[in-house]
């Protein structure tokens, strides 16, 4: 009786997200909650949660890796960007040095959803006389920030700008493609028109899930790599 009562809570657990899976209610690339409040939503146990998810991964629904952790890294050395990339270059240890472009009003909001005014504080990267990096940051042009064309950064720090301003990021987004260098970009790296740089896409928003900044950053894939951990418990 309790196993069949089990089998029951197990397949309707697996109907019901293979359901939302489909119907786009759970859109592509969303991620699933964690076990423990699956549990607690469906009143079932972790193990049949666990049962559950291997079955909507055997039907190709959802992938489901363990301990999984991404970072970027340069000349092999990782980067914490939540840092901020001068922050992040300088604690690996990297000869980089930082020059500010421009700050603007105005900005692409990218993937974020954001509605309101924004900022844009472009910054070129040298290894040495070479160019390795070129970041554009769109930041939400409130308070402080509204200002910011005028003011500049603080310490010449986007992080600890955004800190002054009281906007502190504690999740986010990043995507990772390869990008062909448009005409001005290009020539701002001094590289070759469509010359294949990597394009790195962060989101990182506060605890309410406001935007905190926007940033697109062209790497030099001769020096940045992109690292996947997964596994191995952690």
């Amino acid at each position: 009786m309790s196993e069949q009562g089990g089998r029951s809570k197990r397949a309707r657990l697996v109907e019901d997200l293979a359901g939302r899976i489909r119907s786009g209610r759970l859109p592509h690339g969303e991620q699933l909650p964690g076990e423990n409040q699956l549990a607690r939503t469906y009143a079932v146990s972790r193990g049949t949660v666990r049962s559950a998810l291997a079955e909507l991964a055997r039907r190709d629904l959802i992938t489901t890796e363990t301990g999984v952790g991404s970072f970027v890294t340069f000349d092999g050395s990782p980067l914490d960007q939540r840092l901020g990339w001068a922050q992040a270059l300088a604690a690996s240890g990297a000869a980089v040095s930082t020059e500010l472009l421009g700050i603007s009003p105005g900005g692409d909001p990218g993937p974020t959803g954001y509605e309101g005014p924004l900022v844009t504080v472009r910054r070129l990267r040298r290894a040495g006389t070479v160019p390795v990096s070129l970041e554009t940051a769109s930041l939400p042009a409130t308070g402080a920030l509204a200002q910011l064309p005028a003011t500049g950064l603080v310490d010449g720090s986007i992080t600890a700008t955004l800190a002054a301003a009281g906007l502190t990021g504690v999740a986010g987004e990043q995507w990772i493609s390869v990008a062909p260098l448009d005409a001005a970009d290009a020539a701002t790296l001094e590289r070759a028109p469509g010359e294949p740089f990597l394009q790195a896409v962060r989101v990182t928003r506060d605890a309410t899930g406001g935007l905190v900044e926007h940033v697109v950053s062209l790497l030099d894939p001769q020096r940045f790599r992109f690292h996947l951990e997964f596994g191995g418990g952690r």
